[in-house]
């Protein structure tokens, strides 16, 4: 079975967003071992770049650990249907990738540091949301992307 790691910055305080996250992962469990890999915030509006940094070397030293196939949530990354980030999924495990971590950066994003580790990065829209909502996004998209694979009703 495929391991999923979401690797994101900062604590969720919504309480429904926390309801649909929860919803979302018990729905994964028949087909990927999903975890949510939560780093802390170090937003300072004082020194921004300084902010980026900090959580970019978090960032890393999480993914040497991991290992595996990186995909970066990015405003300026490729924009694709759902059916075709299924495919990519898809072809990535028959190609031996047991492990896949995507990455939501902090509220003031990442630096080029992360992307040019990254394996692909993908943009769900040209608009910016906040961080916290993307996570739950995320996670519908990934149910949805097992759901097209797994030929589930739920896509359509």
């Amino acid at each position: 079975m495929i391991e999923v790691n979401l690797i994101c910055v900062g604590k969720i305080k919504e309480k429904y967003i926390n309801n649909g996250i929860d919803e979302f992962t018990k729905r994964l469990k028949p087909f990927c071992k999903f975890k949510i890999i939560e780093l802390k915030e170090r937003g300072n509006d004082n020194n921004r770049d300084d902010s980026i940094k900090k959580e970019c070397v978090d960032i890393q030293k999480i993914l040497e650990k991991l290992k595996g196939y990186t995909v970066l949530l990015d405003v300026s990354g490729e924009h694709i249907s759902s059916e075709k980030m299924s495919k990519k999924i898809e072809g990535l495990t028959v190609n031996g990738v047991s492990r896949i971590n995507f990455i939501i950066g902090g509220s003031y994003g990442v630096n080029d540091s992360i992307r040019s580790i990254s394996n692909y990065r993908l943009s769900f829209s040209k608009m910016t949301f906040p961080h916290q909502l993307m996570r739950l996004l995320f996670l519908e998209q990934l149910y949805r992307w097992f759901s097209i694979t797994n030929n589930i009703k739920y896509h359509k």
